[in-house]
């Protein structure tokens, strides 16, 4: 079977501050461009104090890019900013090729790695939202009315093409809500299911390409789970779209649940987020977010900002962290594994990095524990299971009321089982 053709691309981008941060966005966008499966021709940069109103970019290097376009036989040109409508317009005019922005061109991605029904909804409602409000900008003809003078020349058949097109996508929009709450609900049936047997939930957020799929797979690999179980990983931007659970068995009975997420980015479209957030609410249900950084990334610091925005707008910036310092075999100077005051440092390619990060997991897990007394209704069975599970039961005894246990319980075993305890050793 033929390949593919790629398409050609020419990324373009305007510096008007740090020209670090631009440097990198550029870089960034490189990559973005290359996980939608462009390939990068050519690059235009321009700096200067402020951007135009009519192109974003000077009319000059405009003329540039479209000389550049057609000589690199160019397909697409892709900006590193969001662009209003009248720019998009007037850049395609001008240069007479498509015209893509950051949003649109991670909207894209999204769109191309979805893989699961609700994921496809869900980047499906974050296009047309952000479609809907840039209607007036996006065609190059607004003049198809017609009727009558007077009161009703804006009516019936003459109506604006524009006005259609924004009822066909409310329209669109309201049934796509509609199917996603239905699919939000059997997530929440999922999650109650789980409450009821309760386990230990472990999220794995970051930005984007830090490494998270690869320590969910090196660590079903510890488990000697069957190779099905693995995650997609790829050295890619946006590789992961899907939230996937899977249950930790410890070799000393101890057990959890591992959640692996859609990763972050820098000036992810609020869409985007908002549409995948009862997708990313399972992070909001973990007793132990592991924050995975790239730490051979020099920008690592601004790359933690981004994700601890982002968790707080979820909702997650009060639950407890550990900061997993991944790829620390490319970073100089660095020994691993091993741990430190900021987090821990790891290679999730190897299987003693993988080692060190559980125990370390299961220290916070089950560490800290202390000599607790429960009482649990005989109707409260799940509770009673959770204990003989994840804790050390040194007593039983049947009661009228339910049943006494004495056991030692860590950190989160206590909280979760907070309302039948009757007496605590500090």
């Amino acid at each position: 079977m033929e390949e593919k053709k790629r398409e050609k691309a020419i990324i373009t981008g305007l510096c008007t501050g740090d020209e670090k941060k631009f440097e990198y966005s550029m870089y960034e966008l490189k990559e973005l461009a290359k996980a939608c499966d462009f390939e990068v021709v050519g690059e235009a940069v321009q700096r200067a104090e402020a951007v135009t109103k009519a192109f974003y970019i000077g009319s000059g290097k405009v003329e540039e890019i479209g000389e550049m376009a057609r000589a690199l036989k160019a397909d697409i040109v892709i900006f590193d900013n969001q662009l209003s409508p009248m720019q998009l317009r007037n850049l395609h005019d001008a240069i007479e090729l498509p015209i893509m922005d950051r949003t649109t061109l991670i909207l894209e991605i999204f769109s191309r790695r979805a893989g699961t029904r609700e994921s496809k909804l869900q980047v499906q409602t974050a296009a047309l939202k952000y479609a809907l409000p840039r209607l007036a900008g996006l065609h190059d003809s607004l003049s198809r009315q017609g009727g009558a003078s007077g009161a009703l020349s804006n009516k019936g058949s003459g109506e604006k093409q524009i006005e259609l097109d924004r009822r066909h996508i409310e329209a669109r929009l309201s049934a796509l809500r509609s199917e996603l709450e239905r699919l939000a609900t059997g997530r929440r049936v999922q999650r109650a299911r789980r409450k009821k047997n309760p386990m230990p939930i472990v999220g794995l957020v970051g930005y984007t390409n830090a490494g998270k799929s690869s320590i969910m797979n090196g660590m079903t690999d510890l488990i000697g789970a069957p190779d099905e179980k693995h995650v997609f990983e790829e050295n890619m931007l946006f590789a992961t779209l899907e939230t996937s659970v899977r249950r930790m068995e410890i070799a000393d009975g101890k057990s959890f649940l591992l959640s692996d997420t859609v990763g972050f980015i820098d000036e992810l479209p609020h869409g985007l987020i908002e549409a995948f957030k009862s997708t990313l609410e399972e992070i909001c249900d973990a007793d132990l977010l592991l924050h995975v950084i790239d730490c051979a990334d020099e920008r690592f610091r601004e790359r933690i900002e981004v994700t601890n925005r982002t968790l707080a707008e979820l909702g997650a910036g009060d639950i407890p962290v550990l900061y997993v310092y991944n790829k620390a075999d490319k970073s100089e100077n660095c020994m691993y594994p091993t741990a430190g005051p900021a987090g821990i440092y790891i290679c999730a390619k190897e299987r003693e990095s993988i080692e060190f990060l559980t125990k370390q997991i299961c220290d916070r897990l089950f560490g800290d524990r202390r000599l607790c007394e429960l009482l649990i209704p005989y109707d409260k069975g799940s509770v009673l299971n959770l204990l003989n599970s994840e804790a050390q039961v040194i007593d039983t005894k049947y009661e009228e009321s339910g049943t006494r246990v004495k056991a030692y319980l860590g950190e989160v075993v206590r909280g979760r089982c907070a309302e039948y305890i009757v007496d605590e050793e500090v």
